[in-house]
């Protein structure tokens, strides 16, 4: 299986971490993943996956760039879509079709990989029916985290698909144009994963989505998507039906054929 996913190398300077990022934990058991089963793995036509999550019965949040065909650069077929909620050792809690997908406006998968594509890097996957199982809990979201505020991400990715991996503490580092620049663990297939600030009762809400993995001075970091304004722009677009066109395409996700969806790699600078 191949992974949806990007690489960019990054030159910004700054401040170190100021607090230990915790180890990656793999969910195995019902109990571990109780929490966080409304995030789950996109598979996409079976030959390549994302990260999902839902942000209300029927809609998951995720990466623009995982509906888009990385060799054509045309949209995959939404109706080969499929969202695996709490995907865990071969089973889901929940299996659903995708019905529709919208992506940012300003998302323009042709570009460069620049700091305009990355801040823009989200998509809303309407699901063909809603996920309505206890314990199947959508997640709030919230505004960007300030600058070393603790965050923690749930992810799937290269050779750990088969189960959801939890990363509780990691931190913003720098905050640039719109993206967020994280010390949390990432890597092929996390695309999409849901970035989480904690309350004072330490309950999630989703903050940002994964778009790119990148190096400063040798050290593997996360870039983020900004949640603050586009996502009730594309959820109105969703409620009332309106065709949210985007830069790359002509055509609705609908339609098109599915392809090749293997990561492409390349090292742009970032502005």
């Amino acid at each position: 299986m191949r992974f949806t996913g990007l690489v960019v190398a990054l030159l910004w300077s700054m401040s170190p971490a100021t607090a230990q990022d915790a180890m990656l934990q793999r969910l195995d058991t019902t109990d571990d993943g109780r929490q966080w089963q409304a995030v789950g793995r996109i598979d996409i036509g079976g030959s390549g996956f994302c990260t999902g999550a839902l942000i209300a019965p029927d809609l998951v949040l995720t990466a623009a760039h995982c509906l888009f065909d990385a060799t054509t650069g045309k949209p995959v077929d939404t109706q080969q879509i499929e969202f695996l909620a709490g995907w865990r050792n071969g089973r889901a809690t929940a299996y659903r079709w995708v019905r529709r997908a919208v992506v940012h406006p300003e998302y323009d998968y042709s570009n460069r990989i620049d700091a305009a594509r990355v801040r823009n890097d989200i998509a809303l996957l309407e699901l063909h029916h809603p996920i309505a199982k206890s314990g199947v809990a959508p997640f709030l979201t919230d505004t960007q985290p300030r600058k070393h505020e603790r965050i923690g991400l749930v992810s799937y990715a290269r050779e750990r698909s088969e189960a959801p991996s939890l990363q509780d503490m990691c931190q913003v580092l720098e905050k640039r144009s719109g993206v967020l620049v994280m010390s949390c663990d990432v890597d092929y297939g996390a695309s999409g994963s849901p970035v989480f600030s904690f309350d004072d009762k330490g309950d999630p809400r989703i903050v940002s989505v994964v778009s790119a993995m990148a190096e400063i001075h040798g050290k593997k970091v996360a870039l983020g998507a900004s949640l603050d304004r586009p996502l009730a722009m594309m959820r109105d677009a969703l409620d009332s039906g309106a065709r949210l066109e985007n830069h790359a395409r002509s055509e609705m996700f609908s339609t098109g054929q599915n392809r090749d969806t293997g990561a492409k790699f390349a090292s742009p600078d970032m502005d």
